[in-house]
């Protein structure tokens, strides 16, 4: 199996307009989902949403390719910005590099197409633009910050087929100081080598090290730029939108924030999981389903 297949694999397992609000919204909201424990305890909705303003950091887990998902995320970013309106979002989409972009379209400085252009989002993303950019145009009618979370994306690709040991130090500058960077816990290791064996096949296991070593990188990245923005802003509530294999289990990017930060409140929500989930209960808080 050749370097740029285990690339190519990586990136695939890595990856692993809404209601108004008005008088009548809560009733709305209400009828539109099912929120429920992974156990499938059924909660009210409107309870749940009080609850997360409890949480410091709040995981939003998406299916990157679900317009189902992404109408989820801007409907709880509204019912949560209703209650406090000191919010920001973090988003797994834009990269660290390019943060001064996001900074000058919400500073209305620039528009949506140079935005899209200078982070290079099509290149270095590639979903859909239209699912993430009615929450980039809310955050910016409504003054909240936007955090570019993500590892440069040739950084990974090189973690990925040689390991952290090959960064340079140019490299390294926007990701978290080396001996941060944590290949734990191991039934994290053990669920990725099942996911990495499936697809790369026998013969794999050789690659398999550099492959975990960049799912990690990506995970403690997008922790510190959490964690750095918490510690600049302690006012303010994030929420966090990546992909639900970051945030299960608490083993991605949760468990890093944890550790960079002991005792922060944080939850967990993964939008219309699928139907493995179901029964797990540590898999996640809650389970937010849209029909």
């Amino acid at each position: 199996m050749t370097g740029k297949s285990i690339a190519n694999l990586c990136a695939l397992s890595l990856s692993l307009f809404v209601l108004w609000t008005a008088p009548g919204y809560a009733q709305t909201l209400s009828a539109a989902v099912s929120v429920s424990t992974p156990t499938q305890q059924k909660l009210d909705p409107q309870m749940v949403l009080k609850q997360l303003r409890q949480s410091r950091v709040i995981y939003l887990g998406e299916t990157h390719d679900s317009e189902a998902d992404h109408r989820a995320q801007l409907e709880i970013i509204r019912s949560l910005h209703q209650q406090n309106p000191k919010l920001a979002i973090g988003m797994e989409m834009f990269q660290r590099p390019f943060q001064s972009g996001l900074d000058s379209y919400l500073a209305g400085a620039s528009t949506a197409t140079r935005l899209r252009e200078f982070t290079e989002y099509d290149k270095r993303w590639g979903y859909s633009w239209e699912f993430y950019y009615p929450i980039i145009n809310f955050a910016k009618e409504n003054r909240l910050p936007v955090v570019a979370l993500n590892t440069p994306a040739e950084v990974t690709r090189k973690v990925a087929r040689q390991g952290l040991e090959s960064l340079t130090a140019e490299e390294k500058r926007y990701i978290p100081p080396i001996d941060e960077i944590r290949l734990e816990p191991e039934r994290y290791r053990d669920r990725l080598q099942k996911i990495f064996a499936a697809h790369a096949g026998k013969g794999s296991s050789r690659w398999f090290n550099s492959f975990f070593q960049a799912q990690v990188l990506w995970d403690e990245t997008m922790a510190d730029a959490i964690v750095q923005f918490l510690n600049k802003n302690p006012d303010r509530q994030i929420i966090v939108l990546a992909g639900q294999g970051h945030i299960i289990y608490g083993d991605g990017i949760p468990s890093r924030v944890a550790r960079r930060i002991p005792q922060i409140k944080q939850s967990t929500i993964l939008l219309n999981p699928p139907a493995q989930y179901f029964g797990e209960a540590a898999i996640a808080d809650f389970f937010w389903k849209t029909r």
